[in-house]
C-alpha cells in the first residue's frame, strides 16, 4: 500500500484566502455600479460645478 498524501488538496488558508479576495472583488464591483462609478461626486479639476454661476460666484 501506498502512503497517503500529506496534503491531498489546497491547504485551507488558501482556500479562506481566495474565497476573501472573491468577496472583496464581489463587494468593489458592487460599489461601483450602485455608487454610480469613483466619480460620482467628485467634479474635475477646474471645472465649475454649476454652469450658470459666474467664476466669483456672484
Amino acid at each position: 500500500m501506498t502512503d497517503p498524501d500529506r496534503y491531498p488538496g489546497v491547504p485551507r488558508w488558501v482556500k479562506g484566502f481566495g474565497i476573501a479576495v472573491g468577496a472583496a472583488v464581489v463587494l468593489l464591483v458592487v460599489a461601483l455600479h450602485v455608487g454610480g462609478g469613483l466619480r460620482h461626486d467628485m467634479p474635475s479639476i477646474g471645472a465649475r460645478t454649476d454652469p450658470a454661476t459666474p467664476e466669483n460666484g456672484r
